[in-house]
């Protein structure tokens, strides 16, 4: 055999060396602990459903699951750690309406794209309502449209900033109210439970929040809700309308929502693994008690309805904050 000959071979022998060792360590996946990364602070939205998958997947993928918070910047630090990790199944990241479209969609300085991960599967979703405090002259959301178009920015309302999915569905309430964004004045606070504190307090008149953040108020009648994105009456809350009774059905796009993410070039063999595990998750009664004790809709998808979903979050993002004037 001629040097360039056996040279050949042994690059062949060497690349079917690669693959089969490859092959291998998909078909083994997992052989070690997966951590989840929750892009914002612990008892957040993501936290609890990194934290319910993690208790009841473990048992269908034969290894514990880690939850790791690492936040800042609006979940763009956490989100950036799982695009920039190894893609092999064992950094998974729980992907946030907030960090991975409303964040692309507006700010340019964003680290990566809405499409930058491999997307597996999403997992539930958190309607917004919309409130006020319980002992609130305002009774209904007409009553606080009606307050906003006679006494333009007389009404506060709180939002953990500019661009976050309180501020977005104010903006979505006043528009289809047909009222200009001033009408009410913005207050920022540092996260959605220093947001919803702002209501209890007096210090604002009104908050459009995911649903989980407010529920106990709810129950306990220190906050009164005036709708809810949802597109049906949820049982929980029998007496609050939804936008779409209201003449609102635009806001039903704005909610909070929760996915599971890989770092971008996830092997077939572990995705498929996932939506293997993804698929006996959902039907688990613990995984769905632990949605409905933190207020959220179960909302396993497959990879591919993710990624459309995803796409139209993006999407819808990107054209409303262009016709606000948001996008930097």
């Amino acid at each position: 055999m001629s040097y360039s000959n056996r040279t050949r071979a042994a690059a062949l022998a060497a690349a079917l060396v690669s693959l089969a060792a490859a092959e291998a360590s998909a078909q083994a996946y997992p052989t070690r602990p997966i951590t989840l990364i929750a892009p914002y602070a612990a008892g957040g939205d993501s936290d609890a459903s990194g934290r319910n998958l993690a208790a009841v997947a473990a048992k269908y993928i034969g290894q514990p699951l880690v939850v790791q918070n690492i936040v800042g910047a609006s979940g763009t630090i956490g989100s950036q750690r799982v695009r920039t990790s190894a893609p092999d199944g064992y950094t998974l990241l729980i992907s946030r309406g907030g960090s991975q479209a409303i964040s692309p969609a507006l700010d340019s300085k964003t680290p990566y794209k809405w499409n930058d991960f491999t997307m597996i599967s999403l997992l539930d979703f958190n309607p917004v309502a919309c409130v006020v405090k319980g002992d609130s002259p305002y009774r209904s959301i007409r009553d606080v449209l009606d307050a906003l178009k006679t006494q333009p920015g007389k009404l506060n309302y709180a939002t953990a900033g500019p661009g976050t999915t309180q501020h977005m569905a104010v903006e979505i309430l006043l528009r289809s109210a047909g009222l200009p964004s001033n009408s009410a004045e913005q207050i920022g606070y540092k996260g959605g439970g220093e947001a919803t504190a702002a209501i209890l307090s007096g210090q604002v008149q009104f908050l459009c929040n995911n649903l989980p953040t407010l529920g106990g108020q709810l129950k306990a009648g220190t906050m009164r809700g005036l709708l809810t994105t949802t597109a049906e009456r949820l049982k929980e809350y029998p007496d609050i309308p939804t936008a779409r009774e209201l003449g609102m059905a635009a806001m039903e796009d704005v909610m909070g929502w929760s996915g599971l993410y890989g770092p971008p070039g996830l092997p077939a063999e572990v995705v498929n693994k996932w939506v293997e595990v993804l698929r006996r998750v959902a039907q688990d009664p613990d995984w769905l008690r632990g949605n409905a004790g933190f207020g959220a809709i179960p909302a396993i998808r497959s990879p591919a309805d993710t990624e459309k979903f995803a796409r139209g979050q993006f999407e819808f993002y990107e054209k409303l904050g262009t016709a606000l004037g948001l996008r930097k």
